[in-house]
């Protein structure tokens, strides 16, 4: 496989998506393949996405590209202007959470761009749109689901039931449907897999910005990962710069955060799914440093 190059910056792929590199021959034509992208943290974040995501595309051949965006302005919110960077680039549609509407010009843009979906579970007044279909170029239809949990977060309806009205609605399209699930919990990440394994073809935690090692895919064929990280600096206390996070920590005071620019990594989930029963049939993790080519070292350096 080839190095991907921009001026000074490589990553070799190969080194860390060996798994996932399938030779067309050996997929059947009903398999789908879809990447979803972790929390696309501020600039840094945005950075990592327009370097790798291309080759990743190239390389990998993907049906849909799906990324969580609430943190793509500064580390908190999304605009206009950074969708559309992002739309570009070749993510096909973002989920979000909390912090959609943190930048107060989103608003209006969402009642126009409804490939930006908020968590189904807020009030219907909240702008934004409930559930997306995706249709390949192949002409399969793909259902994108984002809820909110409720577990040391916000006072917003249930989840559960929430996924159980919207799947009645999706299901009469397409029995593919990526949820990612915004949670704080661990624990009602995993109790929302089991409640909708089966029903549903992948379900990928978001919010925490750490990556978990619990990929699997569940008896009744749900694809399954409690987060699947972040994409920007991992040099960081969760993007953030590491001082800007100490000093609130320490003193109390509200502190302007910054988003970190060391050590940046690419996280995502790749799953594919079998178009004919809606059950996913593969799962792979990814975790993606972009790499300097002349000191093979992060790009950034941690300040000494």
């Amino acid at each position: 496989m080839a190095k991907i190059k921009w001026k000074n910056e490589t990553t070799d792929l190969k080194k860390f998506i060996p798994s996932i590199k399938f030779q067309v021959s050996s997929f059947k034509k009903t398999m789908i393949k879809i990447l979803f992208i972790g929390d696309i943290y501020g600039k840094p974040g945005r950075k990592v996405v327009s370097k790798l995501l291309p080759k990743l595309k190239a390389e990998e051949n993907f049906d849909l590209v799906i990324a969580n965006g609430e943190n793509l302005a500064g580390g908190l919110g999304i605009t206009p202007k950074t969708a559309k960077e992002m739309f570009d680039i070749g993510i096909n549609v973002f989920t979000s959470g909390n912090h959609l509407w943190d930048k107060k010009e989103i608003i209006d843009f969402l009642t126009i761009e409804n490939r930006i979906l908020k968590p189904a579970n807020y009030p219907p007044e909240a702008p934004g749109n409930d559930f997306y279909i995706f249709e390949t170029y192949q002409k399969v239809k793909i259902g994108i689901l984002n809820l909110m949990g409720r577990a040391f977060t916000v006072t917003i309806d249930c989840p559960f039931r929430t996924a159980d009205e919207y799947l009645k609605k999706i299901n009469k399209i397409t029995n593919i449907v990526i949820l990612d699930f915004h949670a704080e919990a661990t624990a009602e990440k995993m109790a929302l897999a089991w409640y909708l394994d089966g029903k549903v073809s992948a379900i990928v935690g978001t919010h925490t910005h750490v990556p978990t090692a619990d990929e699997r895919i569940l008896p009744q064929g749900t694809a399954y990962i409690t987060d699947v990280g972040m994409t920007g600096s991992h040099d960081s206390v969760i993007g953030l710069r590491i001082k800007d996070a100490l000093e609130r920590f320490i003193t109390q005071i509200p502190v302007r955060f910054h988003p970190a620019k060391e050590n940046l990594k690419f996280n995502g989930f790749v799953v594919t799914i079998d178009e004919k029963t809606g059950k996913a049939n593969d799962i792979k993790r990814l975790s993606i440093p972009l790499i300097n080519d002349e000191t093979n070292i992060p790009i950034y350096r941690h300040p000494s």
